[in-house]
C-alpha cells in the first residue's frame, strides 16, 4: 500500500471526522423535515394537478398501444432477440473470446458512459448495453402512435426520455463503476458525503432540489467575469447601459448596441477574456454598449412587453444616439432580445424613425410555428398555471425558467451532477459558463403572459398587425432594415429551421448564418478558437430560398468563426467603414454612474435565499 493510499485509509476511519460528518447530516435533515412539516402545517397539501397535460398524454398512449397489440408483441419480440444476443455476447466476453460489435452502443457525445469499465467490464458492459436497448424499445414503441395529435405525440416523446435518462445505470450507485469503486475504497463516505451535499442544496432552495453546477464562490463579477472595462453611463427601471472603453485609437462611426435576453444576464457575450464578444468587437473598433436588465420583483410586476419595447430597447436607442451624436446606429439581439429587436423595427418602421442601420439576430425566434421541445411547456392549460403562479408573487422564479431549460439536456444539465454531487460526493467544478447558467432571472408577470400568448400560442408576431403596441400595428413584413441571422446548427432552445422561417418575414436585405454547435456555445465562438465553422449560401436574387432545406442543401461550409464573417458584412455596407476618433465614456453628454458591469448584474437570486 502506498503511502498516499495509508493516508487516505487513515482519514477515512478517523472517528472524528466520521462523527462530525453524521452530525452535520443529521442536523441538517432534522431541520429540513421540521420546516417541511410546519409549511406543510400552514399552507395545507394541494391536490396533485396536471398543468402540462402529462397524465392525459400518457393515457392517450396507453389506449392507442392497447388498441394494437400486435405492435406491442413485435416490439417484445425484437426486443428478445437484441437480449439474446448480447447475451451470447456477454458469455463469450467471459470467456475470453473475440466478441462481434456491440448490441446496443452510446450514441456519439453520450458522457454517461465514457469511463473505460463501462466497456472493459463484462458486468458493466452488459448493464450499459441492457439499458441502451431497453430504452431503444421504449423510445422506438411511443414515439410514432397512429391516431396521436403533435402536441401530445411531442410530450409522450419529451417525458418519455425523461423517464428513460433518469432510469441509466449511471445514475445509481450500484451499477456505476466509478461510484461502486469509490464507495468500496472510501467505505461510503463518498455517499455520507453526498447526502450532505444534498440535504445543503434543499436547505438552499428553501426546501426545493436546486441542484449546484458549479461553485459560485469561485467568481466575482468584475474580476473574473464580466471584466471588460467600462462605464454605466444611463439606467432606469429596467435596464442599465453600458458603454464599452475604446481599444482602438479610432472607431467606426456607427455606434453598435446587443439587446440581450432578459430571460438570462447579459454576460454571457463577456464571460471571460477569451470568448467575450464585447471585448472582441470592442477590439474590432466597435463604440460598443450593451444592455444589463434588471432582475425584476414584484414592483414591476405590471411591467408589460411594451414597456420593453418603449422604456428598454428603444430607450437604450436613444440613450445612444444621444451619448454619440449619431443617429445611425448597428443593433444586434440575442435570443429573446432579438424578438424585441425585431418588433421594434417594425415599431420605428411605422414611425418612420430609419435611426438603425443595421440589425443582428443571435438564435431568434420570430415565427414561432416550430417552438421545438419547449412546445412541450406551452400550451393553454401550462400557460394558465403559469400565470396563476406569476400573480400570486408578480413575476415568474427564475428557478422554474431554469429548471424547463435543464430539462432539455438533462444528461448534462442534472443528471450528470446528480452522480457528481451526491454519488461521487464531490464538490461541483468551479466552471464560468455553469455560473452564468446558474444566475437565473425572474420575468415580469404582465410581461411574460403577454409573450407567452402572443408569441408562443397564438404565435401573433409574424402576421402583419397580429399585435398592436403603444398604438401601432407591428407588421414585419414592411421592415427593409438590412438584417444578419446567425442561428445554430444543434440549438435546442431556437431550433434554426424555426429561425429561418422568421428570417424570410422583413422584407430588405436579409443574410442568414448557420453556425455549428448549440445555444450558447455557437454563438460565443471566438476566431481564436477555431472551431465549429458556419454555413453560407449567396442566394442569386438577394433573397433567402424558401425552405431551410433549400438554404443548407446550397450552402457552403466555411471554417472559423462567424464573428468575422458578420464584421466584414456590417462593415461593408455603405458608410459601414466611416471611423471617427474613439469615444470615451466620460467626454460624451450622458454623466458615468458607475464601473461595468453595473449593479443591476450582480443582484443573484441564489445569494439572496442565502442571507
Amino acid at each position: 500500500m502506498s503511502q498516499q493510499t495509508a493516508e487516505q485509509g487513515c482519514s477515512l476511519h478517523n472517528p472524528a471526522e466520521m462523527a462530525k460528518t453524521y452530525a452535520e447530516v443529521a442536523q441538517r435533515a432534522s431541520r429540513l423535515i421540521g420546516q417541511f412539516m410546519e409549511k406543510q402545517t400552514k399552507e395545507g397539501v394541494d391536490a396533485p394537478s396536471d398543468e402540462l397535460g402529462v397524465a392525459r398524454a400518457f393515457m392517450d398512449l396507453s389506449a392507442r398501444l392497447l388498441a394494437n397489440p400486435y405492435k406491442i408483441a413485435q416490439t417484445q419480440m425484437n426486443m428478445m432477440w437484441d437480449y439474446f444476443s448480447l447475451w451470447q455476447n456477454t458469455s463469450m466476453k467471459m470467456m475470453g473470446l473475440p466478441v462481434p460489435a456491440p448490441v446496443a452502443a452510446p450514441k456519439k457525445g453520450d458522457n454517461r458512459f465514457k469511463n473505460e469499465e463501462w466497456e472493459e467490464h463484462f458486468l458493466f458492459d452488459f448493464i450499459k448495453q441492457s439499458y441502451l436497448i431497453t430504452a431503444r424499445h421504449i423510445h422506438d414503441s411511443v414515439s410514432d402512435i397512429d391516431g396521436l395529435d403533435g402536441q401530445t405525440q411531442q410530450k409522450v416523446n419529451f417525458f418519455t426520455r425523461q423517464y428513460i435518462d433518469a432510469l441509466s445505470p449511471s445514475n445509481f450507485a450500484l451499477t456505476n463503476p466509478e461510484v461502486f469503486r469509490e464507495t468500496v475504497n472510501s467505505h461510503g463516505k463518498n455517499l455520507l458525503k453526498g447526502l450532505n451535499n444534498l440535504l445543503h442544496d434543499v436547505e438552499a432552495g428553501d426546501g426545493q432540489l436546486r441542484i449546484r453546477m458549479t461553485d459560485t464562490s469561485a467568481f466575482e463579477m468584475g474580476k473574473n467575469v464580466a471584466t471588460t472595462p467600462g462605464k454605466v453611463i444611463f439606467q432606469n427601471e429596467l435596464f442599465q447601459l453600458i458603454q464599452y472603453d475604446p481599444q482602438t485609437p479610432e472607431q467606426y462611426k456607427k455606434p453598435f448596441l446587443i439587446v440581450p435576453p432578459w430571460i438570462n444576464k447579459y454576460y454571457i457575450l463577456d464571460l471571460r477574456e477569451k470568448n467575450s464578444l464585447v471585448k472582441w468587437a470592442t477590439e474590432q473598433g466597435h463604440t460598443t454598449f450593451i444592455m444589463s436588465w434588471v432582475n425584476p420583483d414584484e414592483k414591476l410586476a405590471e411591467k408589460s412587453y411594451e414597456h420593453y419595447l418603449r422604456e428598454g430597447a428603444l430607450e437604450a436607442l436613444n440613450q445612444v444616439c444621444a451619448q454619440t451624436g449619431e443617429n445611425s446606429v448597428n443593433m444586434a439581439g440575442y435570443c429573446l432580445g432579438g424578438t424585441l429587436l425585431m418588433t421594434l423595427l417594425a415599431y420605428m418602421t411605422a414611425k418612420k424613425d430609419k435611426r438603425v442601420n443595421t440589425a443582428t439576430f443571435f438564435t431568434t425566434m420570430i415565427d414561432f410555428s416550430e417552438p421545438g421541445e419547449l412546445g412541450v411547456f406551452l400550451d393553454e392549460g401550462a400557460v394558465s398555471g403559469l400565470e396563476k403562479r406569476m400573480n400570486e408573487r408578480g413575476y415568474l422564479e427564475g428557478s422554474e425558467m431554469a429548471g424547463t431549460f435543464n430539462m432539455l439536456r438533462a444528461n448534462d444539465l442534472i443528471w450528470s451532477f446528480v452522480v457528481n454531487n451526491y454519488l461521487m460526493g464531490k464538490e461541483p467544478f468551479p466552471f464560468d459558463l455553469l455560473y452564468w447558467n446558474s444566475d437565473s432571472t425572474r420575468m415580469p408577470a404582465a410581461m411574460h403572459s403577454f409573450y407567452l400568448r402572443n408569441m408562443y400560442l397564438a404565435n401573433q408576431l409574424k402576421e402583419p398587425g397580429g399585435i398592436t403596441l403603444d398604438g401601432v400595428k407591428i407588421d414585419i413584413g414592411k421592415v427593409k432594415t438590412p438584417c444578419y441571422f446567425i442561428s445554430t446548427i444543434e440549438d435546442h432552445i431556437a431550433p434554426w429551421k424555426s429561425t429561418y422561417m422568421g428570417a424570410r418575414l422583413p422584407s430588405g436585405p436579409t443574410k442568414f448564418v448557420l453556425g455549428g454547435s448549440g445555444h450558447i456555445a455557437g454563438i460565443v465562438n471566438p476566431p481564436v478558437a477555431n472551431k465549429y465553422g458556419y454555413w453560407t449560401n449567396e442566394a442569386t436574387d438577394g433573397k433567402l430560398p424558401e425552405s431551410p432545406e433549400d438554404f443548407l442543401a446550397g450552402a457552403t461550409q466555411n471554417a472559423g468563426s462567424w464573428w468575422t464573417h458578420w464584421h466584414q458584412w456590417v462593415t461593408g455596407l455603405p458608410g459601414g467603414a466611416a471611423k471617427v476618433k474613439a469615444r470615451q465614456s466620460e467626454s460624451g453628454p450622458l454623466k458615468v454612474i458607475e464601473a461595468a458591469p453595473g449593479s443591476y448584474v450582480k443582484f443573484r437570486l441564489d445569494a439572496q435565499k442565502k442571507t
